[in-house]
């Protein structure tokens, strides 16, 4: 019978293509991910990976196993999830994963005082902007931008960001105030990179314009609020952090953006946790209460 550890380390490099990205998914460390990946190859006597200088390729041999071992993956993360549904303990670990903006700007205060109001309780926060699959267990609760779309997962709305556009005043004192959208293509635009959520609310109020629109391009959420903040440009933010630096400026408020709304999310399966269920009705309170117009 093989070893799970094995099968979990031959399936994160098979998905994420290198050591370097499946030690960072799984926070097993590269060298062990490389011992495991040997181990297995020993074991089955054949070669899974071709190793190169840009990662770790599939080879045929691994092709074909994928499927089996995701199989037993499942039925690893079946097994952990009806223990830890059926658990009553309050105390124990609970992981939350959250988008860089909300992990950095909203949930430190809250999880202060979700530490001192449920002191039995251990945090394990992932800030990641991709969407964490709740049902192989990667998280206990999510908190997104985006409802997802598994059946098994139980989401509600807690909040919503409303949206404007901004500018520094150093940057508008240089370059002077647009007054209208076509106005922008003057300007220095600040987007996202490989995400096209930005494009895809302009294209719904009829403004067709490509990922070249924006002069500066990053799909990190706080680095492209810092740098609007710097003065490169003009940028998307929420209006409850833009508020908190004076130097920004709301320009164009008559443009419609698309609000970004807040789920919490986790698996209907480990709402019989009393522990996940007691960290996730404090989140979702806390989360709700949070002005965010």
């Amino acid at each position: 019978m093989f070893d799970w550890n094995l099968i979990r380390s031959f399936l994160a490099i098979l998905d994420e293509g290198s050591l370097a990205a499946a030690s960072r998914k799984t926070g097993i460390s590269q060298p062990t991910l490389g011992r495991h990946v040997d181990e297995l190859e020993a074991s089955l006597g054949v070669t899974l990976f071709q190793r190169g200088r840009s990662g770790m390729a599939a080879a045929p041999a691994a092709l074909e196993l994928a499927e089996s071992a995701r199989e037993m993956e499942r039925a690893s993360a079946d097994i952990s999830l009806t223990a830890t549904g059926a658990s009553q303990q309050v105390g124990g670990v609970v992981r939350i994963t959250a988008s860089d903006i909300v992990a950095t700007y909203l949930l430190p205060p809250i999880i202060a005082d979700l530490m001192r109001d449920l002191p039995e309780v251990e945090i394990e926060l992932a800030p990641s902007n991709t969407v964490e699959n709740l049902l192989r267990r990667d998280a206990d609760i999510a908190i997104r931008m985006v409802r997802p779309a598994q059946n098994d997962l139980i989401a509600r709305q807690v909040n919503a960001f409303e949206m404007g556009i901004y500018a520094h005043s150093a940057y508008l004192e240089r370059t002077g105030t647009p007054d209208d959208f076509e106005a922008l293509s003057g300007h220095t635009l600040i987007g996202y990179d490989r995400s096209d959520l930005i494009l895809r609310g302009f294209a719904e109020h009829g403004y067709k314009v490509d990922r070249s629109f924006f002069r500066f391009r990053c799909d990190n959420q706080i680095t492209a609020f810092e740098v609007l903040v710097a003065g490169a440009g003009i940028g998307f933010a929420p209006n409850a952090l833009a508020r908190r630096h004076p130097g920004l400026q709301r320009i164009l408020p008559d443009i419609p953006i698309e609000g970004l709304p807040m789920w919490l999310t986790s698996h209907r399966e480990l709402r019989t946790s009393r522990r996940i269920r007691r960290v996730s009705d404090y989140l979702g309170e806390k989360l709700s209460e949070l002005d965010l117009r």
